[in-house]
């Protein structure tokens, strides 16, 4: 009996708690709105697609929107939809949001102009999303935005994001939703001048748990200074995302949609800077690759990947410098980045197979390959190196080698030949036998004993060797901008 009335107790005690932190959440998100309500400045239109009209929601609960809202509204009809804001092929997408940010902006500031004007800063927010389904099974995602004036009578300015949302019940999905798009608003009209601090407020009162941020894009004239590169790594640093990733355009790209439907093949690295080796085991490996079948005639996606681990290198902050210089100089050899905070080669792999469902290959070199069999580094999972070898080998995943040379005999070790000691030489062997690992044989010997630290010393030196070591694009960047201790064109012309 006693049991039972100290279960019920404990029981009673979490269901308080919960309550307790749900109102937490409700006290801090309704004085975020509040606060906007009675700001004078701000005034605009709610426009919400696929789960409840959870952000204009916050803003009646709050009292006051009258001064905020002119109009909220949620078009769930796909005719409907197509009518206000254009026919489109998918309604959860970065276009569909586009368009009604656009649409419902220039509305605002057709009509009410000529009024208020001169005193208003008038704004438009959006979301298209689909969330879980009466069935389930289905991926929780969309897009959200915010396009606004900073200044009465400015140019408007615009932040864009993609979210996925955790939780397994629709209706805490939809009060998830409606906290970021209230986090958005606020941070967008009272944080924009400090970016950093805006993206960490994105999930304030919720956690990682429940939503993830895996794209960012600020843009307009508030934003002109932003550089969204840095802000993707940001939404990795913070723990808003797994991963992040920009094309050699220098765009943001969402994840998701870059992946899907795409091979991939992807080298990790330091890349400081990206050297001819980088490049040649990238080349070498999609030759080999494309002559999968499952491959042949497939779109593949290459990736570079810079893990957070390397980019703090121990440090709290990732030097930005540094990380704009690695990421200018991949994006002149015309690499897609990735950045994640996956160290673990299993934890990448799982995130890709996710993401689509053709082949994965990984590129490395022998030495990345013999780190693979040290136990110790699998020793946080419970089944140990098998447990890790387990998750990253499957779906087919193939590991591609590229070889290196022995520094005290000369000797060129290769995936076929190298050895792991004798308790783990019995898996390496039987792993290998499986095809597993893929041994490039179409290398440089020369490049074997390119290493990019070595052309870090050199360049810091002033040892002009280095610049044939990383491709001539490289060169020419580091040499224009000063990257790396190099000293820059315009210093050479001034000496």
């Amino acid at each position: 009996m006693a049991q039972g009335v100290t279960q019920l107790l404990a029981v009673d005690r979490r269901r308080t708690e919960r309550e307790g932190a749900r109102m937490d959440v409700a006290v801090d998100t309704l004085q975020k709105a509040l606060k906007i309500n009675l700001d004078p400045r701000w005034y605009g239109t709610v426009a919400e697609i696929g789960a409840g009209q959870e952000v204009a929601r916050w803003f009646f609960r709050a009292g006051g929107a009258a001064g905020t809202i002119a109009k909220s509204m949620s078009a769930y009809d796909m005719a409907v939809s197509d009518a206000v804001y254009g026919l489109s092929d998918r309604y959860v997408s970065r276009e569909r949001l586009q368009a009604m940010l656009d649409h419902e902006l220039d509305l605002n500031i057709d009509r009410l102009s000529t009024d208020r004007g001169e005193d208003t800063c008038f704004f438009a927010f959006a979301d298209t999303v689909v969330a879980r389904s009466y069935k389930g099974g289905n991926e929780c995602h969309g897009w959200m935005g915010v396009q606004f004036q900073a200044h009465p009578m400015d140019e408007p300015a615009q932040i864009v994001l993609h979210v996925r949302m955790l939780d397994d019940d629709a209706g805490l999905q939809q009060e998830a939703l409606g906290i970021v798009g209230v986090n958005l608003l606020h941070a967008a009209f009272y944080e924009r001048a400090q970016p950093e601090k805006l993206v960490a407020s994105l999930l304030d009162r919720l956690s990682t748990g429940r939503i993830e941020i895996d794209m960012i894009s600020f843009s307009g004239i508030e934003f002109r200074r932003v550089d969204n590169r840095l802000m993707a790594m940001e939404l990795v640093h913070l723990g808003l995302s797994g991963v992040a990733m920009f094309g050699p355009d220098r765009e943001v790209m969402q994840p998701s949609e870059a992946l899907r439907k795409h091979a991939v093949l992807v080298e990790r690295g330091s890349f400081r800077p990206p050297t001819v080796v980088n490049m040649e085991m990238l080349d070498a490996a999609r030759a080999a690759f494309e002559k999968d079948p499952a491959v042949a005639g497939k779109p593949v996606l290459e990736l570079t990947e810079l893990t957070m681990r390397n980019l703090l290198a121990g440090a709290e902050q990732v030097d930005r410098r540094d990380f704009l210089a690695r990421v200018d100089l991949l994006a002149a050899c015309g690499k897609t980045v990735l950045i994640s905070d996956y160290y673990d080669y299993h934890r990448l792999a799982a995130y890709l197979a996710w993401r689509t469902r053709e082949r994965i290959g990984i590129v490395m070199g022998v030495p990345s390959l013999r780190y693979l069999f040290d136990e110790e580094s699998h020793a946080h999972l419970p089944g140990g190196i098998l447990e890790s070898f387990g998750r990253l080998l499957k779906n087919d995943l193939k590991i591609f080698v590229y070889p290196m040379v022995d520094t005290e005999d000369g000797t060129v070790i290769t995936a076929e030949d190298l050895e792991v000691g004798p308790v783990l030489q019995p898996l390496f062997d039987y792993l290998a036998g499986r095809g597993s690992f893929v041994a490039l044989g179409d290398y440089t010997p020369e490049y074997l004993t390119i290493l990019s630290r070595d052309v870090l010393k050199r360049i810091a030196a002033g040892d002009e060797s280095w610049r044939s070591m990383v491709p001539p694009a490289v060169a020419a960047l580091i040499v224009k901008r000063g990257f790396f201790g190099c000293r820059s064109s315009q210093e050479v012309a001034r000496a």
